[in-house]
């Protein structure tokens, strides 16, 4: 296996264009949504590819670990990894010879933020045809500017994620727009079904008409609410159609959660988190390898 991962001649990228091949030809779905997330592997040491003290969503806390970028591909059967980027903290960028040690390419030895290595990943996929409903995301990706910008550019429908001081115009934060909006505009809505049955939340929305966009298309500020403590309100910013509803944003969001489901499959099923090694090139290769495995035993449950 270590061989495999770190001497033997094949090009992980390869795979990982190969399973989107096998992705359009098997498990393609008009309605699939695209969702950019990522996840923490826990490390000893310092001497792994982009290990250091940073926060890892797996943990809750800041832990010694690596931080994966993760693009995951949804439909109604569940979630597949469809590809994957390792990010590289700070702290690498300043230490060439570490970054020798681990065999980072020069290329990649200066810190890449979060969101362009989520922007990335959708330009590869799209220019290798795979397509997508929605493009959805949590904070870290919604809050970058560039990104939404760069979807809206190509007519890509999204929900993404914002902070609640997000700006909307010169001198409102989301919160404060929300907290304004009257009772009748929630509606209690569904995001889908979850290991305890559907995922009931209060809804509302609002346009954003000073906002340019593509005629026939429109962004919206979206809320959700918990129905069991209505303060805590998570919110959103929605492109999409005009003619596009409630309804079918709420489920559009919804669908974000499936690539939680889609790293446990990987982590639980097939060691995603139980590499064992520290070059940059094996790691990329063992989460390649794992990504294709999901997808077959996300074929072979469909079927």
């Amino acid at each position: 296996m270590q061989r495999l991962l770190n001497t033997a001649k094949w090009d992980a990228d390869q795979v990982r264009d190969d399973l989107q091949a096998y992705i359009l030809t098997h498990l393609s779905d008009p309605e699939a949504v695209l969702v950019v997330d990522e996840t923490g592997f826990v490390k000893k040491g310092r001497a792994s590819a982009g290990v250091a003290a940073q926060y890892s969503g797996t943990v809750g806390k800041i832990a010694t670990s690596q931080i994966g970028v993760f693009l995951a591909y949804a439909n109604r059967h569940g979630a597949v990894l469809l590809d994957r980027e390792l990010y590289l903290h700070a702290d690498w960028e300043k230490d060439s010879e570490r970054c020798k040690e681990a065999d980072v390419p020069e290329e990649r030895r200066t810190t890449i933020p979060k969101p362009m290595l989520a922007r990335q990943m959708l330009e590869r996929a799209f220019a290798h045809g795979v397509k997508a409903a929605w493009v959805t995301g949590d904070t870290v990706y919604g809050g970058d500017t560039k990104l939404r910008s760069w979807l809206e550019d190509r007519l890509q429908p999204y929900v993404l994620a914002v902070p609640k001081n997000q700006r909307i115009g010169l001198s409102h934060r989301a919160d404060e727009v929300v907290a304004r909006w009257p009772a009748q505009r929630w509606q209690r809505l569904s995001a889908g079904e979850g290991s305890q049955g559907p995922r009931f939340f209060d809804w509302a929305w609002q346009s954003l008409d000073f906002r340019w966009t593509e005629p026939g298309w429109k962004q919206w500020l979206l809320a959700r609410r918990s129905l069991s403590d209505p303060t805590e309100i998570a919110y959103s910013f929605v492109f999409a159609p005009e003619s596009v509803t409630l309804e079918q944003v709420v489920q559009a969001a919804g669908s974000r959660w499936q690539v939680e489901e889609a790293f446990e499959l990987a982590k639980q099923q097939v060691g995603l988190d139980e590499d064992e090694v520290r070059h940059w090139q094996g790691w990329y290769r063992h989460y390649s390898e794992c990504s294709f495995v999901t997808v077959r035993i996300m074929y072979v449950i469909r079927e």
